[in-house]
């Protein structure tokens, strides 16, 4: 998985860190003032992008932390086998396989023929956004 090096105190809601090895977006963040005996830290509160888990870690506002890179690329939906969805990739037109989203507003949405956009960290993917009919 390709990674970079930024800044605490640069996350905002919405960017993606990693916490643990895992890709998270960012929720909440919150800084404290520094202290008599210690610096500003800022406490990151994330949700695992692909298994959902809530996360949470405080660092001084001045360390490093790991941000993942994320591809975001187009695909079109083939087929749909049970709760898999088919794909073919936009660009390498390689077809693989993704579980149907959990989300009602897109699985609702998925269809033969429809373009979806999908993120990939690593090996990793998942749909996150269906385009209109």
């Amino acid at each position: 998985m390709e990674k970079r090096i930024e800044e605490v105190r640069n996350i905002k809601p919405g960017r993606y860190v990693l916490i643990d090895d895992v890709p998270c977006k960012v929720t909440n963040v919150t800084h404290s003032k520094p202290g008599k005996h210690g610096g500003a830290k800022a406490k990151i509160d994330a949700s695992g992008i692909f298994n959902n888990q809530k996360k949470s870690v405080i660092k001084p506002t001045g360390d490093k932390i790991e941000v993942p890179v994320i591809e975001k690329k187009a695909a079109q939906i083939l087929n749909i086998i049970g709760n898999q969805v088919q794909l073919m990739d936009m660009e390498s037109y390689e077809t693989f396989e993704l579980p149907m989203p959990e989300e009602e507003e897109l699985s609702k949405n998925v269809a033969a023929g429809v373009e979806a956009l999908y993120i990939q960290v690593g090996p990793e993917r998942k749909i996150f956004q269906i385009k209109g009919k």
